[in-house]
């Protein structure tokens, strides 16, 4: 995007008149703009409003080093446009950040969508007046708008949580976090590096930093599980041949998805019904794959603790036999359950640590004590640094709304409706808080899927709930109290079903000290779909819907 057009659309940034709209949608991500396309569609004036300065959400914060979707880029896209998907070229099996910030630049332009994106506005609240039925959003610059409906695609993941050591400001060097990434890119050729973590950020980042720099430092306090990528250019030939019957894949797609929303070929027999020898071949063929389709190398593997464990310790046995030295391969081993938290997918993470310019230290029983003008302190040793990186991922799922003063009916904000941990009607929407509609929200498969189909689902049936609203000449959406209870109930227990639930996840906002530890999201993107379609077809089942 040239410089003329970020001054066009970056305009009215101080406060004045609030300007009115049909819909107002915060985030110009995957959701932000699938919405716009939508609702301008059915004749809506709408405006975005993004805090960034250009489009892309999650792909235009997150540029560190290697950072890389973990789902196949022929999956990774918009299906709303057949031109569009026949179009567009993926260069690689699992897309980078760049080309896939290139792509929603694509789309942006493709239809237009700039001149209905107010850039470099973060949004500080937004207020439902009961009298006029209608939401005021209110700008950090000031700026107001209000809306009859407000759409929340903030995204999952867009909270960056960055731990607050004692002496944080006291570091004289560069201090950088993965999810806010310098636009420009970091040199760290020659550098003494520290990294926090051992996510998926970081164990995207750690080989490449470890190529620049002089010295890197991991700094590890859970150890995590990562199975190879196996990325490589894209099958020109698979391409041509979905690309023959986009409409079909896509159906069969939908039709054969599991549970995480994707065409995974899964297994059909549990690893517990094989031999020793059988098990290890199964796991090899998966391991050689590549990808979370390891995840699904048993059908029980989510849900039956003994078959964990045999993936598990297979995991273990990969990463002692390609780290060398003995002491570091242990540190590397969890020993939590593979999958309760999001399962890596890495390009040679485990062999960085052969590197002699590379070293673990683990903070589990030595937590860092604090940042020093030169570096760091842990265990009573100071590691000198002249950079710090930040891979301590985000305060998920909640966070984004949460940093938001978001207030319904009777001024109850957000924050307090969500005290005790998040309670929304099918992750979509909240009782006390009319017409607000949450794509990919808590309680709604969102991070347990292949994003962007999951979030043009709920984009679909948030725009044919407004249009048959308006057809209706129905003023106000909002779910009823039993109905909520009912899915907060229903997500709990699907949860508490599996084995997802019994490590200290971000999926349980664990990472956030003082978050309460519920399960967020819903396991089971085909049964959610089926459940907001019957939700729909029987005249919205446990909403309230009002006349002006």
């Amino acid at each position: 995007m040239s410089a003329t057009q970020e001054k066009s659309v970056s305009s009215n940034t101080s406060a004045g008149p609030a300007e009115s709209y049909d819909a107002i949608i915060v985030g110009a991500g995957f959701g932000g703009l699938a919405m716009l396309n939508r609702l301008r569609a059915q004749g809506l004036s709408v405006r975005v409003l993004e805090a960034g300065d250009g489009v892309g959400g999650t792909w235009y914060w997150n540029r560190y080093p290697g950072a890389r979707c973990d789902v196949e880029s022929m999956e990774y896209s918009y299906q709303f446009d057949e031109s569009l998907q026949q179009e567009w070229s993926w260069p690689e099996r699992y897309s980078g950040q760049a080309v896939i910030l290139k792509y929603l630049n694509h789309v942006a332009d493709r239809f237009d969508m700039r001149k209905d994106i107010q850039f470099n506005t973060r949004v500080s609240g937004a207020v439902f007046d009961e009298a006029a039925q209608r939401w005021t959003i209110t700008a950090e610059s000031g700026a107001r708008m209000t809306a009859k409906y407000c759409v929340m695609a903030t995204g999952c993941l867009s909270a960056p949580n960055t731990p607050d050591f004692n002496g944080s400001d006291s570091f004289k060097g560069d201090i950088y976090h993965t999810g806010k990434w310098p636009h420009q890119g970091v040199d760290f050729t020659g550098k003494r590096v520290g990294i926090i973590g051992t996510g998926s950020s970081a164990i995207q980042s750690i080989p490449i930093i470890a190529e620049q720099a002089a010295h890197l430092t991991v700094f590890q306090r859970t150890p995590n599980y990562s199975v190879p990528a196996a990325n490589r250019p894209i099958d020109r030939e698979m391409e041509r041949e979905i690309k023959a019957d986009y409409a079909g894949f896509r159906e069969r797609e939908n039709r054969e998805q599991i549970a995480f929303g994707s065409r995974f070929q899964a297994s059909d027999v549990s690893i517990l019904d094989l031999s020793p020898g059988e098990r290890t071949k199964v796991y090899e063929k998966y391991w050689q794959i590549g990808g979370l389709l390891f995840l699904y190398a048993s059908t029980d593997m989510l849900i039956n603790k003994e078959a964990n464990e045999t993936a598990a310790e297979f995991i273990r046995g990969k990463i002692r036999s390609i780290v060398k030295d003995k002491a570091t391969a242990e540190l590397l081993c969890p020993d939590t359950v593979v999958g309760c938290k999001r399962l890596c997918a890495d390009t040679g993470y485990f062999e960085t640590y052969n590197r002699p310019n590379v070293k673990l230290v683990d903070v589990e029983l030595a937590p860092i004590e604090e940042l020093t003008p030169r570096g760091l302190r842990t265990g009573g040793k100071e590691y000198e640094l002249d950079c710090i990186v930040f891979a301590t991922g985000f305060d998920a799922m909640t966070g984004s709304l949460l940093r938001m003063d978001i207030k319904g009916r009777k001024g109850l904000s957000l924050q307090q409706k969500w005290s005790e941990g998040p309670r929304t009607y099918l992750g979509l929407t909240v009782v006390g808080f009319p017409n607000m509609f949450i794509i990919s929200g808590p309680g709604s498969p969102s991070v347990l899927t292949n994003m962007v189909p999951s979030i043009e689902q709920h984009v679909n049936w948030i725009s044919d709930t407004i249009r048959d609203l308006r057809e209706r000449q129905l003023s106000c959406i909002e779910p009823v109290v039993e109905a909520e209870n009912a899915w907060v109930e229903h997500v709990n227990e699907v949860g508490a079903s599996t084995l997802f639930p019994t490590c200290n996840s971000w999926y349980l906002g664990a990472n956030i000290p003082g978050k309460p530890r519920v399960f967020m999201p819903y396991l089971g993107f085909p049964a959610y779909v089926e459940k907001c379609n019957q939700v729909r077809a029987n005249g919205y089942e446990g909403f309230a819907l009002s006349k002006a």
